[in-house]
């Protein structure tokens, strides 16, 4: 099977065209006009016969040249969560000094959109796609329809398919205190040292600590009591280990290892991902948070 294409232009061999309902009864009403006008041999007759006739036919050049060359492609899609929902953008470019009215993009059967795209100008089209599953996500094939200008006939496209995708990240466990991960996850590389100025994450409230390290901006949001840990010169630093949930399936393990990812990006604390497939050592920060749910989205799938 072919690979998509990241760009799709419009030609004529993927385009179709054939008359709606209206378009029907107007053929028909036409008929009728002809025959009453040869049966009484009307001139003014003929002339608005042949006149209707000529309306349609250019029709038909009308309807096939507004979709006839309009450029497809697809943007970047954001990484989104198992159970949200994927947003594609769809890009449609018109490359000619001529507007296109009425375009209607469809997916299942389903209008999405109907934009009109003025001379050298261009139109963008959001797809929503439930992302059921993690792994990569494959954006569906669209297809444009469009009426345009008198309803008469109405021209389709085949289905375009555009080389597009989007990671879908484990759907997270429920949020879990990040010392109790610490604690579950047995490894915490370097310990913490009490003292110091330099701000290396937040623990668990516990009964006895100073409530001067409370961090009492969190707390009036509602979430729960955490204490900011500080120490001179060291970090806590924490694995989040597959091995650690053994006798769970693979999917819950998954589900954890997101959540862990997750709390200690908020934490601010060094985590360290430890796979059958591979290890990711410690850091944090944007980019180390979505190689680690990359990671997790992509483990144990084929490519």
């Amino acid at each position: 099977m072919s690979a998509a294409p990241a760009e799709v232009v419009l030609g004529r061999r993927q385009l179709f065209m054939l008359p709606t309902r209206f378009g029907l009864l107007f053929a028909a009403l036409l008929v009728v006009q002809l025959l009453a006008a040869i049966n009484y041999g009307n001139g003014l007759a003929y002339a608005l016969t042949f006149l209707l006739g000529s309306l349609a036919v250019v029709s038909m050049l009308y309807t096939h040249r507004n979709l006839f060359r309009l450029r497809l492609s697809a943007a970047a899609c954001a990484p989104v969560f198992a159970g949200e929902t994927a947003i594609f953008r769809i890009h449609l470019a018109n490359d000619s000094d001529t507007p296109r009215f009425g375009v209607v993009v469809m997916h299942d059967k389903k209008e999405i959109a109907r934009v009109d795209i003025a001379p050298r100008g261009s139109a963008d089209v959001n797809l929503s796609v439930p992302a059921v599953k993690r792994g990569p996500l494959t954006m569906p094939a669209v297809t444009l329809i469009t009426r345009f200008p008198l309803g008469l006939l109405y021209s389709w496209s085949r289905r375009v398919l555009l080389e597009q995708t989007c990671l879908v990240y484990p759907r997270p466990a429920l949020p879990t205190p990040l010392r109790t991960l610490a604690e579950v996850s047995l490894e915490p590389v370097v310990g913490i040292r009490a003292g110091g100025d330099d701000y290396i994450g937040a623990r668990e409230f516990q009964p006895g600590d100073s409530p001067r390290h409370v961090d009492w901006k969190a707390v009036a949001r509602g979430e729960p009591w955490h204490v900011k840990q500080f120490g001179g010169g060291y970090q806590a630093t924490v694995w989040f280990d597959w091995d650690t949930l053994e006798g769970l399936d693979t999917e819950t393990r998954l589900s954890i290892l997101t959540r862990w990812v997750l709390d200690a990006e908020h934490e601010g604390t060094l985590y360290g991902l430890r796979l059958p497939e591979r290890s990711l050592n410690p850091s944090n920060g944007e980019a180390h948070q979505h190689e680690c749910l990359k990671r997790l989205a992509l483990f144990g799938l084929k490519p």
